[in-house]
Order: structure tokens, then sequence, then C-alpha cells
């Protein structure tokens, strides 16, 4: 077991540092900084782990992550091991290890009084070795079903559904309508966060072990959803929630206003080598960014990128506090004041600004916002206060308000496919549609979410489509499943 004492020898919490702010607003390349040292310091961070009876970090994790089992691994120097143990519950901790908002860490029971475990920084290194040491090899599978099944959707969801039945013995082919796999991984995602060689390592993993790719196919359009159904045993969908919320103000259609994940696309594809007519950029321009979270950061670090004259980030509500709230206790997680890499780059972020309305000049161009002081109501509700209206400068401005849900126009008209009220595709606990051998995954029955979540789902979702086709599965379910059904 692990050293019972390792958190009281390592006190300090130690994380990679950054590139230099300067030097990283150069490029889009990775913010971290490569140290010399490897992962040597790595394996003291993960002695620190108190391997606990009750290790919360498990349930903080939707995956079922089995993190003291790997932090003792690796401060013995066992990668491969580690590596075993994370693949068990993780197909892809290469994403979650940068990505993940890390709930596990925030239900580390060393948090209660000391800083917790550096399980995000720890799982991706164990990622990073595996991959470097040669450790990560294709499973492919020892008989085939001769059964088909078809993954609508490339994003974490859909890859981990596809990962999963390839593995079971079915012939899985996943659809994306964009020219490269990978979904909003890919195309929402910038580069200095997620690099997309760690993609296209996995997707080469994937095709090895039989998965087959079919980008730039759109289905609805290049082929009807009946047509799929048709030819294929199962169908998975996975088409994420991509519907971006609206911000219906005066003023709103002026020019220069856009929604976050189209400008932050087009940058991912310029990125990737491809042309990008018409590119909505952020060069000598005041940029006001309205939204607080994670899109809304990738939103300015990409502007800051781009050489914008200022970036202004808008969010209604308070300012988030510095420590847990008394109402958030261990082990839930809570929501605290973060700074991201993006927002050590520079810009301003304003709280308790409700925006009144989109000021734009004779030209039909947005010049200004105008933002008042959010007050609370006693019933709850956010409402700008009157008379404390202002002007804030803005030649662009991004709307970052999150996600609705999915475009559900043509699976809708072309099946018998139900909405809920929430505006997602409505499931059974079993990820199963009301059409036979029709399952949602990730987003698109959950509604916006992380991406721990979605690769959860498309592993559970996987389960139930090789119970449909198999009538029993050897397919693992994440600990976070209710039956089968993941529940936040």
């Amino acid at each position: 077991m692990a050293d019972p004492r390792g958190f009281l020898k390592v006190r300090e919490r130690e994380t990679p540092a950054y590139r230099p702010v300067e030097v990283r607003l150069l490029d889009f390349k990775d913010v971290l900084a490569k140290r010399v040292d490897g992962s040597a310091y790595v394996k003291v961070q993960a002695s620190r782990c108190m391997d606990c009876g009750i290790p919360f970090c498990n349930q903080g994790c939707p995956l079922g992550n089995l993190i003291p089992d790997w932090n003792d691994l690796v401060s013995q120097d066992q990668w491969e091991l580690a590596a075993q143990r994370l693949h068990a519950t993780n197909n892809f901790p290469e994403f979650t290890g940068r990505v993940c908002p890390a709930p596990c860490e925030t239900s580390c029971v060393l948090g209660i009084n000391q800083p917790a475990v550096t399980i995000k920084n720890i799982e991706v290194t164990i990622i990073d070795e595996a991959f470097d040491r040669g450790y990560v090899a294709p499973q492919i599978p020892q008989r085939l079903t001769g059964q088909t099944v078809a993954v609508v959707g490339s994003g974490p969801a859909g890859l981990a559904a596809a990962q999963q039945l390839t593995r079971a013995g079915h012939t899985v082919v996943v659809y994306e309508r964009d020219p490269l796999i990978g979904g909003l991984l890919r195309y929402g995602i910038p580069d200095f966060k997620l690099e997309k060689w760690h993609i296209d390592r996995r997707l080469a993993q994937m095709e090895a072990e039989g998965t087959r790719f079919r980008p730039g196919v759109e289905i609805g359009t290049d082929i009807s959803w009946e047509d799929l159904r048709d030819r294929f045993d199962a169908v998975v969908v996975c088409v994420g929630a991509t519907v971006p919320r609206d911000l219906a103000l005066p003023g709103r259609e002026l020019n220069g206003i856009h929604y976050a994940m189209d400008y932050l696309v087009q940058q991912n594809h310029v990125s990737n080598g491809e042309t990008m007519d018409n590119q909505t950029l952020a060069t000598g321009k005041n940029v006001i960014v309205i939204g607080g979270g994670d899109t809304g950061s990738d939103c300015i670090g990409t502007a800051l990128r781009q050489q914008a004259a200022s970036v202004t980030t808008l969010a209604i509500g308070k300012k988030p506090p510095l420590d847990r709230p008394g109402n958030q206790p261990w082990p839930t997680h809570p929501n605290l004041f973060e700074v991201s890499s993006s927002h050590a780059e520079g810009g301003e972020r304003a709280y308790l600004a409700s925006t009144v309305e989109f000021v734009g000049d004779p030209n039909g161009n947005v010049t200004a916002l105008k933002v008042a002081t959010t007050e609370y109501l006693s019933d709850g509700r956010r409402v700008p206060q009157q008379g404390t209206e202002r002007e804030i400068p803005a030649d662009l401005v991004l709307i970052a308000m999150g996600f609705v849900g999915p475009e559900t126009a043509s699976f809708t008209s072309q099946s018998r496919a139900e909405v809920t009220e929430r505006g997602v595709l409505a499931r059974r606990d079993d990820f199963s549609t009301t059409l036979p051998g029709v399952f949602v995954a990730g987003d698109a029955g959950r509604g916006q979410s992380l991406i721990v979540w979605a690769i959860a789902e498309g592993r559970a979702a996987a389960a139930s489509v090789d119970t449909y086709l198999q009538g029993a599965t050897e397919l693992a379910v994440p600990v976070a499943a209710n039956t089968q059904a993941l529940r936040p």
C-alpha cells in the first residue's frame, strides 16, 4: 500500500509551470512548459495520496477512476501498471487530464485541511509516459460478432462508445460532418489547451483496433437517418449540444456580434492549416466576451493571441468566493473564483454586469455595449438595476453563454424521435430511444456538460448497445451509473 505518512512528508502541492505569458501569446502551442526533470516530481506528488479507506475521489469522478491505485503505482515507479489501471475506467485520459475541471480533486480527502493531491496532473503524466514508453497498444478483439454499429458524432462520447463497441467485436463506423474526426475536441478547444496531435495519436490506435471513420459525412443530409438505421444493427447518436444560447437584446443584429464557438472553430481550422475565408479576427479590436465559463476563457486566450486591443469578460452574477462556501461542503464540487491560463494572460473581468443593449454606428457595426449593474430580487431573479447603465467600447462581441441543446431538426423530421422539454433527445435509463436499436449518449441526451461525463456516457451507452445486440455484455459501466443511466 501507499506510504501512510506520505502526505505528512510532502505537504507542498506542485503543479506544472506555464510558459512565460509574453512567449506563449506568440503562438497557439501548449501553454505548459516542459520540465527538465520529466516525470520525477510526479512520483513525489503521487506519494501524497492517503490511500483512503473510502476514496471520495472515485465518487467525485464520473468515470470512477481508480485514483488511489494508480497514485500508489506511480509513487513506486510502476508506470505500465498505472496506465492499465487508468485505462480500466477511462478511454482517453490524455483529454480529461488536460481539459477536465477535475471534480476528483475537490473531493480529495486530503483537501479537507491541505492542498488536494494533484490528481489531474498525475493522470495526464501517466498517459503521456505510457505513450512515450510504448505501453499503449491496439486492443484488437479476439472475435467479430458480425453485427454493425453506426456512431454519429466523433466527440468524446462518440469516440468512447466506438472504442468500447469495437473492442466488444462489433464493426463500428463513426460518422462526422466536419472534415476531420474529433468533434469539439478538435474544433472547439484551442490548441493551447489541447494540441490536436493528442487526438490523432489516439485515433491511430482506434483505427488499428478496427474502428472505421467517415469524416465529411452529415447524417440527415448526405445519408438520411432512416437509411442509416436500415444499414446498421444499432445506431448511437452522439451529436453533442451545439445550439448556442442567444442574447436577444436591442442591437443584436449589428455586425461584429458572434457566437463564441463560431469564433473558436474558425481559429481551430486555421491552426490546423486549413484555409478560412473571412475569418473573424480580434486584431486591434476592443473585444467583449459575454459569459465567464470555459468557453469564454478560451475566447480570451484566442483574442489575446490575435493581438486584440483589449479584452473584457462580462459575467452577470457575483464574483465567486476564493474559499469553499458553507453551502457547498466537501466533497461536493464548489463554485470558486478561478484564474485560468487565459485569464492570467491579460484582459479584465467584470461581475454583476447585465448587458442591456448593443450599441452601433450608422453603418450597422457594433461600437459599444450598454451595461448595468445586476440586481438580485427577493425571488432570486437577476435584473439590470435602473440608473446604473454605462457603455463599454466594443468592436467585437463574443456570446459565450453556453448551449441549449443538440441540433434535432433532421433527426426528428426523418424519424419518430422525441425531444424533451429541455430540448435534448429523449432516452430511457439504458440510453435507448423509442426507436428500436437507436441510443443517445453525451450532451445530445444530457445537455451541455463536461468531457468526463461525455466519456462516461459513451462507455455506459456502449454497454447497453452490446447488451441489445448480444443479450449480455462484459463491457464495464462507470460507477457513476444509477442502474445504467448516468446522473449528475
